[in-house]
C-alpha cells in the first residue's frame, strides 16, 4: 500500500478546535437539596507525575495528529476487533517510513550513564521493529480517548509499554528481551499472549545473550549494569515462551488476525526472538507481515505470506503471538 499524505494543516486546525472544546466546563447538574459540596465531592485525584518529554519535530507532531484523526474518522469494525485493527491501521499509515536501529542507545553513545534514568526516545519518522509495534499501539490507544492527541500522551503510552511495570529508571528497567516485553505487558492487561492456545510448544532455554555478549551493548561496559542484566536474565528462567513452530503456522493461520503482535523465535543461543511485527490480512484474507525490517529499510507489508516469511528467516524456529488490548 502507498503511504497516505498527512493532512497537517487540517489536523492542526482540528487539534485547536478539540482543545477549545475540552476547555468548556461540563453542564451543571442542577440545584438540589444536597449537602455542601465539600461534604459530597470525592477528593481530587493527585496530578500525574511530571514526565520529561523529548522535543518533537514538526513532522512528528503532524504524523501524530494526522494518524489519530484518521483513526477517529474511519470505522474499524466490531469493538472486539477494533483496537487491534486500529493499531494495524497506524502501521499502514507508516508504510514507507525508514528503518533505523539502535536509536534508544543514542544517549549512551553521547556519553550518558546507564545507571541514571534513561531518557525517553520517541520518533514517528523512523522506526526499528519494536518501536513500530509500540508506536502503533500507543497511537491506537490515544485515538480511543476523548482527549486531544498530544506528544505528552504519546510519551506516557510508550513509557508504560517499554519499561518493566511501566516504571522508567536506568537502562536495566527497559524490557530488552521481547518475550519479557510480552509477559510484562500482559501482566498489566495491555496485551494477551496467545501462543499456547495456538498450539505453541514451550521454549524454556535460559536467556543469557546480553550478559554473554556485553561487547555488543554499550551500557554493559559498566560492571554494575552488567550484573543487573545478568540478574534480570536469571529471573526470567521461570518465564515460559510458547512458540508456534514454523511447520505448524499454517494450522494456526486462521486464528491469527490483523493487528496481532508477532515475535519471531530464534535458535540463537541465549536469545528469545530476532524480530517483531504485526500480522496483516490483505484484501484476499492472505496472512502477511507488517513490519519495519532491517533488510529493505522501510516499513512495509511483505509479499511473502507469514509461513513463507518465517521459513525464510535464518535460524527461526517459529512465532510467539500476542493480541494488543485497549487498556
Amino acid at each position: 500500500m502507498n503511504d497516505i499524505p498527512l493532512p497537517r494543516r487540517e489536523a492542526l486546525r482540528r487539534l485547536v478546535a478539540l482543545a477549545a472544546t475540552a476547555a468548556v466546563p461540563a453542564p451543571l447538574a442542577g440545584c438540589r437539596d444536597t449537602p455542601a459540596p465539600e461534604e459530597t465531592e470525592a477528593p481530587a485525584a493527585p496530578p500525574e507525575p511530571t514526565l520529561e518529554v523529548p522535543e518533537a519535530s514538526t513532522e512528528d507532531r503532524a504524523r501524530l495528529l494526522g494518524w489519530v484523526e484518521t483513526l477517529r474518522s474511519e470505522p474499524v469494525g466490531e469493538r472486539s476487533s477494533a483496537f487491534r485493527l486500529a493499531a494495524a491501521r497506524v502501521g499502514e499509515l507508516a508504510i514507507g517510513t525508514p528503518y533505523e536501529g539502535f536509536t534508544l542507545e543514542a544517549y549512551l553513545r553521547a556519553g550518558g550513564s546507564p545507571t541514571r534514568t534513561e531518557p525517553l526516545t520517541l520518533d514517528l519518522t523512523k522506526f526499528d521493529c519494536v518501536s513500530l509495534v509500540e508506536s502503533c499501539i500507543a497511537i491506537a490507544r490515544i485515538a480511543r480517548s476523548d482527549e486531544p492527541p498530544t506528544w505528552e500522551a504519546f510519551a506516557r503510552e510508550m513509557e508504560r509499554m517499554r519499561y518493566r511495570g511501566g516504571d522508567r529508571d536506568g537502562y536495566v528497567s527497559r524490557l530488552h528481551y521481547f518475550s519479557e516485553w510480552l509477559a510484562d505487558n500482559e501482566s498489566r492487561g495491555l496485551v494477551e499472549r496467545r501462543g499456547r492456545q495456538l498450539g505453541g510448544v514451550p521454549d524454556d532455554r535460559p536467556l543469557r545473550f546480553m550478559s554473554e555478549h556485553p561487547d555488543a551493548y554499550p551500557a554493559l561496559s559498566s560492571p554494575e549494569v552488567l550484573e543487573e542484566i545478568a540478574q534480570t536474565e536469571r529471573e526470567l528462567d521461570d518465564l515460559t515462551r510458547w512458540v508456534v513452530p514454523t511447520e505448524q503456522i499454517p494450522q494456526a493461520d486462521p486464528q491469527i488476525q490483523t493487528g496481532d503482535i508477532l515475535a519471531f523465535a530464534t535458535s540463537i543461543a541465549g536469545l528469545d526472538v530476532s524480530h517483531a511485527a504485526f500480522a496483516y490480512r490483505d484484501s484476499n484474507d492472505v496472512l502477511r507481515v507488517l513490519h519495519a525490517p532491517l533488510s529493505g529499510g522501510v516499513v512495509e507489508i511483505t509479499d511473502a505470506t507469514l509461513p513463507e516469511y518465517v521459513a525464510a528467516i535464518n535460524q527461526a524456529t517459529g512465532i510467539l503471538v500476542a493480541r494488543p488490548l485497549d487498556a
